[in-house]
């Protein structure tokens, strides 16, 4: 821990209390461990670390499986069609030039997204306890 201590959402409320959800979806979506909010969730672009390298919390329960994908398609999808709409009525582009800029802009707004999207949920899923986040009664993570 580098000498520095870091309190942990669990250790503030205990252990079975419920967790705040805002602050956990906020890490979430930076990126951060949902529980200690200062070490990096994702050790690539999508994959999820087993462990917080900063508290230790375990972050293998998570099951955000297609969930991100799909988030990332819908918020994409209503905002860009509108938009090509807009554009092709108001400013009657060149198709292909209509094309390659809304291809360009829908490729970096989805990649963007998509690992938000997957801290969001696999710190919803932390806050809510879900699929082995929570402890059993012996102290250890509950198994599906």
């Amino acid at each position: 821990m580098n000498g520095t201590h870091v309190e942990t959402v669990d250790q503030q409320i205990g252990d079975g209390g419920e967790r705040p959800l805002k602050p956990a979806i906020w890490r979430g979506w930076r990126r951060r461990c949902p529980q200690c909010g200062t070490g990096p969730m994702l050790k690539s672009y999508l994959k999820v670390r087993d462990t917080c390298t900063v508290c230790g919390e375990e972050l293998h329960h998570h099951r955000a499986d297609d969930g991100p994908a799909y988030l990332t398609i819908i918020v994409v999808g209503h905002l860009m069609a509108p938009l090509i709409h807009i554009a092709f009525v108001q400013f009657r582009p060149d198709p292909m030039t209509l094309a390659s800029i809304f291809t360009v802009g829908t490729v970096a707004l989805a990649l963007y997204l998509l690992p938000r999207f997957k801290g969001f949920m696999v710190a919803f899923q932390w806050a809510k306890r879900m699929h082995g986040f929570a402890p059993d009664k012996n102290g250890d993570a509950a198994t599906d």
